[in-house]
């Protein structure tokens, strides 16, 4: 196996032969599109399932298999976050989308309007409609220092129109923003006002850098807990994406209840290697994270020169988490979709912020989980394509 060391040595050759969906660019393309990270995967994480793979035993995902994968998850959450959640209510997903279409389907009031903070997850923007659900978008706010900060009139105000179900995200992709206790407590307040649902997305929460914390919202207070739906997963964190294994988080005894009757089909999917590797991933896989960590602190930190000096016109507020970053493109003219003119001139694959909802517009999306000599390369030719066309 491959030393995260080794990892950021990889050139884009090298990474494109991999075969990660990351890289599936034409030749020449650098890829920065999927949330995937060009770092492989921790040790403990490879020899468990090749383990697994060596024994022979991979077919479903069998019940002793399933609860040491939710007692993993379980342990993680009281260790890391200090919320104390009871193995019980941890229950297996493929991934987190399927948990979304869950929280509608299954813990939302019928036909009610799924309230999305922009901008957003891209496929959030599109699952509701295929379960018969409208979508309202609410703009996340900036302040004077450009920080984003949520919008809780704009909140109450769709919840008053028909809202059932607020999409929470923390840490927020694309943004980066880390939520604040306070912050979630405010808007309990205002979903329970309205007697609706919150589907938190926390896939994002092990990637979160130093002067932040991860509260899981749920967590926040017991009005918090007996209105969400919890979603996370190691597959961020530890680069498990294709693994298909992602756990639910139930926070009242309702819930629960309903579970039992949606069970099932809402769990089938979920797949014994990515239980396996989430097992190791929360139980083995911290050393590598720290690793990683710090590597894509330096990485953040870096992008803020590398812009400075190749694209000076571009705004950017190095994230709280995830390795994602949101760079404001608006002062560059390039209009409505900029990463069309970087794909084109500059031959780097980004995703163009109007994709991530209205809020979006003139915004692109890269990824800082990439070896810093690409990272570097990306920005420069994106800087080069800008000089060219002036």
């Amino acid at each position: 196996m491959t030393s995260l060391h080794e990892a950021t040595r990889r050139t884009e050759e090298q990474l494109r032969h991999l075969g990660s969906k990351k890289w599936s660019t034409p030749p020449g393309v650098i890829g920065s599109t999927v949330a995937e990270m060009d770092f492989g995967i921790a040790d403990e994480v490879g020899e468990a399932l090749i383990a697994r793979v060596r024994n022979g035993s991979v077919g479903y995902l069998p019940a002793t298999e399933q609860l040491v994968m939710r007692q993993a998850c379980a342990d993680w959450h009281r260790d890391v976050y200090g919320w104390d959640v009871p193995v019980e209510m941890v229950r297996p997903l493929p991934d987190v989308l399927r948990g979304l279409e869950v929280a509608i389907e299954h813990f939302s009031r019928p036909g009610s309007d799924v309230v999305l903070l922009t901008p957003a997850h891209v496929p959030f923007l599109s699952v509701p409609g295929q379960l018969g659900r409208s979508v309202r978008e609410v703009p996340m706010l900036r302040d004077s220092l450009g920080e984003w900060r949520l919008d809780l009139d704009g909140i109450d105000a769709a919840l008053a129109g028909g809202g059932g179900l607020v999409v929470f995200c923390n840490p927020h992709n694309p943004i980066g923003k880390v939520y604040l206790l306070e912050e979630m407590a405010a808007l309990a307040e205002v979903v329970e006002r309205h007697g609706a649902r919150v589907f938190s997305d926390e896939i994002h929460a092990p990637l979160v850098f130093g002067g932040h914390r991860h509260v899981p919202y749920a967590s926040v207070s017991s009005t918090a807990a007996g209105h969400t739906i919890t979603a996370t997963s190691a597959s961020k964190g530890w680069n498990l994406s294709g693994l298909k294994c992602a756990q639910l988080i139930l926070s009242n005894e309702s819930d629960a209840e309903r579970w039992r009757d949606v069970a099932f089909l809402s769990e089938h999917g979920a797949g014994l290697l990515g239980a396996v590797a989430t097992t190791a991933a929360y139980n083995r896989g911290r050393p590598w994270l720290a690793e990683v960590l710090d590597y894509l602190d330096g990485n953040r930190t870096l992008l803020s020169g590398l812009l400075a000096e190749h694209l000076p016109g571009v705004e950017y507020v190095p994230p709280h988490g995830t390795y994602l970053a949101w760079l404001d493109c608006a002062a560059l003219g390039l209009g409505e979709r900029p990463a069309d003119f970087f794909l084109e001139h500059a031959r780097v694959a980004v995703n163009d912020g109007a994709t991530c909802g209205a809020a979006g517009q003139g915004y692109v999306r890269l990824n800082l989980a990439t070896p810093r000599p690409i990272l570097a390369a990306s920005v420069e030719r994106m800087g080069q394509a800008l000089a060219t066309r002036r």
